[in-house]
């Protein structure tokens, strides 16, 4: 289940915004204001509606680990998405499960594909009420420093596919957007791929829903670093990935 490994490279997080001059309360400033909450709200579902196929939601889980407990932490978490991967009352499907190798140090993550949000609190509740898979779940919790999670949409212009072959080199690559940006990333980003899937196809690119926010992700296979770096060159050497470059940078 390990056997593949992962190759992480992430954009830097935009920083934090200057504050305004006008007066803001504790609760706003904690928590956002009633007006931005409901205005961010709407810009996420309506974008939502126009660039994501709708279908699944994919839901991404990073486990930070422990250094010395990597081999236990293997066989428990192998334990527990074999499990309910293989549960058709789940009706989950594990996309795939990564090691880091190159960024986050013992950093594991692993992307599931819920049958849309209903799906996703089925399947949850599901595995809360599990005896079996509560227990495999909190096997894991002894070797993880830290977790973070969250829900992602597909872009409606690729599905997500399975890995190719087992094994290789998986590099997922993470953006974080300006907000209000997301249409003009999927504009470009959609004419990009259809350059660059002359050399190499993703194996999917999503946007987030729910967790951090204004975030792209696309995941790519390659055989070795070697082929990596020889298939980045020849895209390069398209017009349409060349120009995708240039459009969105200013975007992140």
């Amino acid at each position: 289940m390990f056997a593949s490994t992962a190759l992480r490279i992430s954009t830097s997080p935009s920083a934090w915004a200057a504050a305004g001059r006008r007066s803001i309360s504790v609760q706003s400033l904690l928590h956002g204001s009633e007006e931005a909450k409901k205005e961010g709200e709407l810009e996420s579902l309506q974008h939502s509606k126009l660039v994501g196929r709708g279908k699944y939601v994919h839901g991404f889980e990073t486990h930070r680990v422990k250094p010395h407990l990597i081999d236990e932490y293997k066989k428990a978490a192998e334990r527990f998405y074999t499990g309910i991967k293989d549960d058709p009352e789940l009706k989950v499907k594990l996309t795939g499960s990564w090691e880091t190798l190159v960024g986050e140090q013992d950093t594991f993550l692993h992307i599931l594909e819920y049958e849309n949000y209903a799906g996703y609190d089925k399947t949850t509740r599901l595995i809360k009420e599990s005896k079996d898979y509560s227990e495999a779940y909190k096997a894991m919790l002894p070797f993880v420093n830290t977790r973070n999670s969250q829900l992602n949409q597909e872009f409606a212009f690729f599905p997500t596919a399975p890995p190719h072959t087992e094994g290789g080199l998986f590099e997922l690559r993470t953006y974080q957007l300006k907000p209000g940006t997301l249409l003009e990333w999927e504009t470009a980003w959609r004419r990009g791929i259809e350059a660059r899937r002359q050399f190499v196809a993703p194996v999917g690119a999503w946007f987030s829903q729910i967790g951090r926010l204004h975030q792209t992700h696309h995941l790519w296979q390659y055989p070795d670093l070697q082929a990596r770096k020889d298939l980045r060159q020849k895209a390069w050497q398209l017009d349409g990935w060349a120009e995708t470059v240039t459009k969105f940078s200013p975007l992140k």
